[in-house]
């Protein structure tokens, strides 16, 4: 709301602007809502890859899947807070081992809620293998490796980007500090763009040209692996 307000009065100065921009304040808080849930999903990547991780050193060392996943909740208590994501998801996953429920429906069950690429690929392989026999630990393996290059393949994207999206966030800011000076330092300069059609539609593709410009910074800055 105070972006909308800073917008309307930096582009209009009216408050009908403000009201008519409404829309694209709610596109927004979307966009961050959607930022805020890929930032989520991401540490749960990694939380998914230590847990993994843990049943696998369960598992070669003799325990059933069961067992391992029982540990595998043991360990992670020691890395993560009970409100982390995969806390809960193996605090549930555990009781309803403890409830008899076969492993195989908790994996699936599991899998539908979290929603993410990387459990469904591995769930999928692990109730093939846990119903055909196959090598579990290899599977295990395979998916902890996999996991891993995908997360240091992001590291380091997001390392080379580091500043490109410091710079790029500060010429994202400029266009506004610009406008809030020259209505400042020179108001009788500015005025004519206000309160008319054809200043109206100045600022109007100004903006325009602006939204877009963000736009494209943001594809170029933001890279999905």
């Amino acid at each position: 709301m105070g972006l909308l307000a800073a917008v309307a009065y930096l582009f209009y100065e009216s408050a009908i602007a403000f009201f008519a921009l409404l829309p694209f304040g709610v596109w927004y808080f979307l966009r961050w809502e959607a930022e805020c849930i890929g930032r989520k999903q991401r540490e749960f990547q990694e939380q998914f890859r230590e847990a993994v991780q843990s049943i696998s050193a369960s598992m070669r060392v003799g325990y059933s899947v069961e067992n391992a996943v029982k540990e595998t909740k043991r360990d992670l208590s020691l890395l993560y807070k009970e409100d982390a994501a995969i806390q809960r998801e193996f605090t549930h996953m555990v009781r309803q081992i403890y409830l008899q429920v076969p492993m195989e429906q908790i994996m699936e069950e599991w899998a539908g809620r979290v929603g993410q690429e990387d459990v469904r690929n591995f769930v999928n392989v692990f109730v093939m293998a846990k119903k055909s026999g196959g090598n579990m630990l290899g599977i295990i393996k395979t998916t902890t490796e996999q996991i891993r290059e995908k997360l240091e393949i992001r590291a380091e994207i997001e390392t080379m980007l580091a500043a490109r999206k410091y710079e790029f966030k500060v010429m994202s800011a400029i266009p506004f500090g610009m406008i809030a000076y020259m209505k400042l330092s020179f108001p009788e300069f500015m005025g004519i763009l206000y309160g008319n059609l054809l200043g109206i539609g100045v600022m109007s593709i100004c903006l325009g040209i602006y939204f877009g410009a963000y736009m494209l910074g943001e594809k170029i800055v933001n890279i999905e692996v």
